[in-house]
């Protein structure tokens, strides 16, 4: 398929009620946050194995979809089915001389999986497949405002061991964020489309997947997760016709009149947008 054209970048608004969104496990898998201001993260892995785990969904497996990046993925078995397509033998630790034949592994690498196609991937396991610059990046997300995460007691009736039959109940904690708005920037290069074969069908997959993600990763302890708003700045050519901090600075949001207290819903924001400069075009997707 062909390569994307355009230059884009986007803005998701995302939001967790009584849940938490991404927890840190060097801190006892506590909501993570900025210790100097109290506003929530969401690290760009998090993001990315949702639209990893979306896309694993919506295409169950179809050709040219896989996902590199899976649980329990053996990736020396995974890379080796590209040396296995053009009968070659793979050498330890490095690409195979003939520069065609190191373009061919890494390219059915790419053809083949979406998470390399859009992400990138390092490949130089003991069956090198080579590296790979994906054309999408995101950064952190961060919450529009401080959140106050809680710890919460909850009981399980039943027990575990039968030395344990006595007790009335077992005990457990989990880490909440009561509500929070959180505000994720993304970038796609034409430029890098173009190496990796990310097509426009590709593109609109991420659009789905931003958009969709969090309905089919539902559990207790997320909550309710929404994505609530996504702005896409698509430029008329592959490099670009503005800055992308000044794109990001059209998104404004505040509180809505009449909200006071503690946000808890995204009915407490209101969202506005200012105007796209020569050459971008502004699509609301959500």
């Amino acid at each position: 398929m062909t390569a994307i054209a355009n230059r884009y970048e986007f803005v998701l608004l995302f939001d967790v009620e009584n849940g938490n969104p991404n927890g840190d496990p060097d801190a006892g898998n506590t909501p993570r946050v900025d210790p100097e201001t109290g506003h929530g993260l969401v690290t760009d892995v998090c993001l990315k194995r949702k639209i990893r785990n979306h896309v694993a969904l919506a295409k169950d497996g179809a050709e040219g979809f896989k996902i590199y990046i899976q649980e329990k993925a053996v990736l020396n078995r995974t890379n080796e089915e590209a040396y296995k397509a053009f009968e070659l033998k793979s050498e330890a630790k490095k690409l195979p001389k003939n520069i065609e034949d190191a373009q061919k592994v890494t390219g059915w690498m790419c053809a083949n999986f979406y998470d390399i196609r859009a992400f990138g991937a390092v490949m130089t396991t003991e069956v090198n497949c080579g590296q790979v610059r994906g054309p999408i990046q995101l950064a952190f997300a961060k919450s529009v405002e401080s959140i106050m995460p809680q710890e919460i007691s909850i009981t399980r009736m039943a027990v575990t061991n039968e030395k344990d039959l006595e007790k009335e109940r077992t005990m457990g904690r989990k880490h909440i964020v009561p509500y929070g708005l959180y505000v994720a920037h993304g970038f796609v290069s034409a430029a890098l489309a173009d190496k990796t074969g990310f097509s426009e069908d590709d593109l609109e997959l991420l659009w789905d997947a931003l958009i969709n993600m969090f309905e089919h990763d539902r559990s207790a302890a997320r909550g309710l997760m929404s994505s609530r708003k996504l702005f896409v700045f698509k430029h008329e050519n592959k490099m670009g016709n503005a800055l992308a901090h000044k794109l990001f600075d059209l998104i404004d949001i505040q509180r809505a009149e009449g909200s006071t207290g503690p946000a808890r819903s995204f009915k407490d924001y209101s969202v506005t947008v200012g105007d796209v400069p020569k050459g971008v075009e502004l699509d609301i997707k959500l």
